[in-house]
């Protein structure tokens, strides 16, 4: 069974077929000519669990449940929020300047990773890790190409660098301090019912618990401080020694720090 394959939408054109077929060699999969085939008989007759859709100036990831695409989703009103100066928790827990660096650990649909490119603007940079090659690539294509009349999302969404890889090989080969803040935000071991936006992602995204190992990297990698954000009701913070716990009293979600003396 392979993995994946690459097509373009029913009424392609000239710009779809070049996306998919530079996608198709850097992912080193097939590219199959739409025509009439629905995905769901492309998934069957081509035997696999994904399927990559390029459009113009959009790349879209389905599965027979469901069709991911980026989008910036909450980042629009977080940034236009902290503009307004009425803060951002996230921002917050990791204690952002300008000029910081941040490895973001799971990138999933970037919105976290555009507001962390926001706080530490041009001067910063955020790099941001996806184990899934295919979520990795439409996410990162959807961060250099999609379009928005907002100038501060646009220039936070180009400045964030995507790599598809482990994020624990990542953390073990990286150098001691060689970011500001390492971050993650794993599948929550208990989801939130109304997160919607993330019910799609859940399909293909990593559901690996964090391990302390990867905290114990992520601590010799990161200068000023480790973030995990959770359920508020998880004991993921316990389990990974967070002793410090940010967040709303009354938010779904909160952040758990270590700060770093380095």
């Amino acid at each position: 069974m392979k993995n994946a394959i690459i097509t373009t939408g029913r009424k392609c054109q000239d710009v779809s077929i070049d996306i998919a077929r530079h996608f198709a060699a850097k992912l080193n999969i097939p590219f199959i000519k739409r025509r009439n085939t629905s995905i769901a008989e492309l998934i069957k007759t081509q035997n696999v669990k994904y399927v990559l859709i390029a459009k113009k100036f959009s790349l879209r990831l389905a599965t027979l449940d469901e069709e991911i695409f980026f989008h910036p989703s909450l980042s629009h009103l977080r940034i236009k929020n902290i503009i307004q100066g009425k803060g951002d928790r996230l921002i917050e827990a990791m204690n952002l300047k300008a000029g910081m660096s941040v490895l973001d650990c799971t990138l999933g649909l970037g919105s976290d990773s555009i507001v962390e490119s926001f706080g530490v603007g041009a001067e910063g940079s955020v790099t941001a890790l996806e184990v899934n090659p295919y979520l990795a690539a439409v996410v990162e294509y959807g961060l250099q190409n999609f379009i928005d009349d907002n100038s501060n999302v646009v220039e936070a969404m180009r400045r964030v660098k995507v790599i598809n890889t482990d994020y624990f090989d990542f953390l073990a080969d990286a150098a001691d301090n060689s970011f500001d803040v390492v971050y993650f935000d794993p599948m929550f071991r208990y989801p939130l019912e109304r997160s919607s936006s993330l019910n799609s992602l859940r399909s293909v995204a990593d559901h690996r618990a964090v391990t302390i190992e990867a905290i114990n990297q992520a601590c010799r990698v990161a200068r000023y401080c480790v973030v995990l954000k959770e359920n508020s009701k998880s004991l993921e913070f316990d389990r990974l020694g967070f002793k410090i716990i940010r967040g709303g009293k009354y938010s779904p979600i909160h952040y758990g720090v270590i700060e770093l003396i380095n």
